[in-house]
């Protein structure tokens, strides 16, 4: 495999700082600029080592993380989280699932950080999880606003996991951008059959019809709040109720509820 690395990061300026340095090293860099895009880049193959920001819009890091870790199972790489939220969430490292965490601030001092974590990586590119993996923290601390920012994020998708319902999040390209657990095991597809996938893509060829139309139906009736109707996946019948997803007034989607219908629930 050749020294390609690809960097993920919704910022501009980061993703070509981090490629600067990492050219210097004598990578070939990938770059992306949305999770989603990152995840395309991943389709063409494995890389060497790989950089993200934990958060960006709409999909964040930890999903891309996920992805990467199941899709390349035999091919393992090292993923390197650069964000500036690390410190706020030390204590929920190993749940991001990154190997080395490298947080954000002036460009000089991360600059040498991220030559630090090359040099580490060629001696130890996955450590344990009991080692530090954070690199030089010593003189950053945590911010309040935005660990109660994090918290709230967390929060919300607790909420989403607990739910009982499988809940899709469908961009304006009709392509997934989450997913939550139960979804995924209504629908039987793991998280690499999923994201960035087009969203009819995930059910059976002779429901899809259905799909399509209730997409349409939500975005050209803005009066219509929802629309539901029945879908069957592995001869389970699955309710499925289609919404459009509102941002600030626009369009930015749509967000998919199923429920598994049994006959003791009847």
């Amino acid at each position: 495999m050749s020294k390609k690395a690809l960097v993920v990061d919704s910022d501009f300026f980061f993703v070509e700082f981090i490629s600067e340095v990492l050219e210097k090293n004598g990578y070939e860099v990938i770059k992306a600029y949305s999770a989603k895009e990152g995840i395309s880049k991943l389709e063409e193959g494995p890389v060497k080592v790989f950089f993200l920001d934990i958060i960006m819009p709409k999909a964040d890091g930890k999903k891309l993380i996920e992805y990467a870790r199941m899709k390349f199972r035999d091919e393992r790489f090292p993923v390197i989280a650069v964000s500036g939220t690390v410190i706020e969430q030390m204590d929920k490292l190993d749940e991001i699932g990154a190997d080395y965490y490298i947080a954000k601030g002036p460009v000089e001092s991360m600059a040498d950080h991220i030559a630090k974590c090359l040099e580490m990586i060629e001696g130890d590119p996955f450590p344990s999880k009991y080692e530090n993996k954070l690199i030089d923290s010593e003189n950053l601390f945590p911010r309040q606003p935005t660990s109660g920012l994090i918290e709230l994020v967390n929060f919300q998708w607790a909420v989403i996991e607990s739910l009982g319902l499988g809940i899709i999040v469908v961009d304006k390209d009709t392509r997934v951008i989450n997913i939550n657990f139960a979804a995924l095991d209504i629908i039987e597809k793991s998280i690499v059959d999923v994201l960035n996938c087009h969203v009819t893509a995930l059910f059976p060829k002779e429901e899809r019809p259905l799909i399509v139309e209730a997409l349409k139906k939500v975005v050209h009736n803005r009066e219509l709040k929802k629309t539901a109707f029945s879908i069957f996946v592995s001869s389970r019948e699955i309710r499925t109720i289609v919404s459009v997803l509102m941002v600030d007034g626009e369009i930015e989607g749509w967000i998919m509820a199923l429920e598994s219908i049994n006959i003791t629930d009847v």
